[in-house]
């Protein structure tokens, strides 16, 4: 919507009614650049979750929408570093779900379809979220929706943006088109085109992205302060895609539908952060999976739409280990009867292991950073 202010000058200017040497002509011209709109969609982002937050944390409380616990015959140690968390408004992930929403709407040309498809994804895998957290509560069990259930929803959801992603986004002016493999350290393409098989790449990655970044949603923050690293990678990502000068000296793949990601990205980054003040240990509140379901999508889908999908693997470091973790422990316990971990995701390992819950959220913050820096240095190493 603010993109309109920019047509609306030049509406001014062909009709004479300013110049271009006039301040209101210069104020508006400002809503043209990406980078500008970006920042506003963060800024709003981040003003929405502070504005928001105390008041869906008394209206959680209200309705008695807290996070049920596992029990102490589940898992007896875990129960022990975790129960006092008991009780604490669940669903967060509303919060940060309305804010991306508003703030793209608010900041991203409505004429895109990567725009509408990454919305779609998030807004697809929130709603199973919500689903899956709603259950939780009016059940007072940590069941939710069934495995089942789950993976159906998800799939549904994950190949309908992939066939949009594949079919539906139009190629560059070379007719090079999403479905293209690129890989990190190769200039070129390593297909030129999936066909078909590309719509299953890309339900994989949404799948895998959404649930990663679900196992990791375990202690206050770790998520969140994941999640934010990881979209500003992307923000870079999206821009120098979109960008032909930039994506040409790189040797990236060039889409210029691109340019308009690095504001979602930016609008998920600032509504994180709001999030994340009232997510920080210790939390007045969870995302619940109605955020940490979106954001897997929503992170899985711009890495798409930029053509850094495999990349993810690496910028995603942490999620891709919280993740593996677990197909780890449960592979070996049923081959080996042992397991591998003292429990999984791994972030309870290492609290198991006496890592204060601090240390362990503080350090996964820093190996997240870590990661996305390292995945924007394959920019480079082509």
């Amino acid at each position: 919507m603010m993109y309109w202010l920019y047509e609306f000058r030049e509406w001014l200017t062909a009709h004479q009614w300013i110049s271009d040497d006039a301040a209101l002509y210069k104020i508006l011209n400002l809503f043209k650049y990406h980078t500008f709109r970006a920042g506003g969609a963060a800024l709003t982002a981040f003003a929405l979750s502070l504005m928001y937050g105390e008041r869906l944390i008394r209206k959680l409380i209200s309705l008695k929408i807290g996070q049920p616990i596992r029990t102490a015959e589940e898992v007896h140690k875990l129960h022990e570093l975790h129960g006092k968390k008991a009780g604490t408004p669940t669903m967060g992930g509303i919060l940060i779900l309305s804010a991306i929403v508003i703030s793209t709407l608010l900041w991203a040309k409505w004429d895109n379809i990567m725009v509408w498809t990454v919305l779609f994804t998030t807004i697809g895998l929130g709603a199973l979220g919500f689903r899956d957290d709603y259950l939780k509560i009016s059940k007072k069990n940590s069941k939710g929706v069934s495995a089942r259930t789950k993976l159906v929803w998800q799939t549904s959801v994950a190949l309908v943006a992939g066939l949009l992603f594949a079919y539906a986004v139009p190629g560059d002016e070379n007719g090079t088109t999403l479905r293209a493999l690129y890989i990190p350290f190769v200039k070129n393409a390593v297909i030129s085109d999936m066909g078909i098989f590309a719509v299953g790449l890309f339900a994989l990655i949404i799948v895998g992205a959404s649930n990663a970044v679900n196992l990791t949603d375990g202690l206050d923050g770790l998520a969140t302060g994941c999640s934010i690293t990881t979209s500003l990678a992307y923000a870079a990502f999206g821009y120098i895609c979109g960008n032909a000068k930039y994506s040409d000296y790189l040797g990236v793949a060039h889409n210029s539908l691109a340019n308009e990601l690095p504001i979602l990205a930016m609008a998920m980054a600032g509504a994180c952060l709001g999030f994340l003040w009232f997510n920080a240990h210790p939390a007045k509140m969870f995302m619940g999976d109605t955020g940490s379901l979106a954001l897997g999508g929503c992170i899985a889908s711009l890495a798409i739409g930029c053509k850094q999908e495999i990349v993810l693997a690496l910028v995603g470091g942490v999620f891709v280990m919280e993740a593996m973790s677990v197909i780890l422990q449960v592979w070996s316990f049923k081959k080996r009867g042992k397991r591998i971990f003292r429990m999984a995701p791994i972030h309870h390992h290492f609290e198991l292991g006496g890592w204060h819950e601090n240390q362990v959220i503080v350090r996964f913050w820093v190996l997240s950073l870590l990661f996305a820096m390292l995945g924007l240095a394959t920019l480079k190493l082509r």
